[in-house]
């Protein structure tokens, strides 16, 4: 069981242990002769950004493509109440069973057609977000190479 007078922590001693150390200089970039490292961290926060902006596209997308799923949902169960709500079975006959294999491939047709919409969608979504992190990852290497120069001097 815990014992709070046989704990030996101090909040004195460890007060005054972070008020004599400075620990900014500890955690400071050491400096290496050639080096930039300012430019080093503007070029990863710049990737950081891309990023941020690929993934706002990304979900820009799949937003888009969302709300066109909700759509063709409610439009495919709109019109599958609307088929249901005006059948009549003791109407059934040769002429409207025909009918309605015509309204059922329609209505497969157009399921397809929207489906190919979708993953047109999608697929469009995952193009730009591809091109701004392939750019910034181009960028990046160009840099990396510029950087490594230095070195091999």
């Amino acid at each position: 069981m815990f014992d709070p007078k046989s704990f030996p922590f101090d909040l004195e001693k460890m007060t005054e242990f972070f008020k004599t150390n400075d620990f900014a200089k500890a955690f400071a970039a050491p400096t290496v002769p050639g080096v930039d490292a300012d430019a080093i961290l503007a070029a990863q926060k710049k990737n950081m950004a891309t990023l941020v902006a690929a993934n706002k596209a990304a979900a820009a997308g799949y937003q888009d493509l969302f709300a066109k799923q909700v759509e063709v949902f409610e439009a495919t169960l709109a019109e599958a109440q609307k088929q249901i709500t005006d059948f009549d079975p003791s109407k059934v006959d040769a002429e409207s069973a025909a009918a309605q294999g015509e309204v059922a491939k329609a209505a497969f047709d157009k399921a397809l057609g929207n489906m190919t919409a979708l993953a047109e969608g999608a697929q469009k979504a995952n193009a730009e977000a591809f091109e701004v992190v392939s750019a910034t990852i181009k960028d990046s290497v160009a840099e990396l190479q510029e950087v490594s120069k230095t070195f091999t001097k």
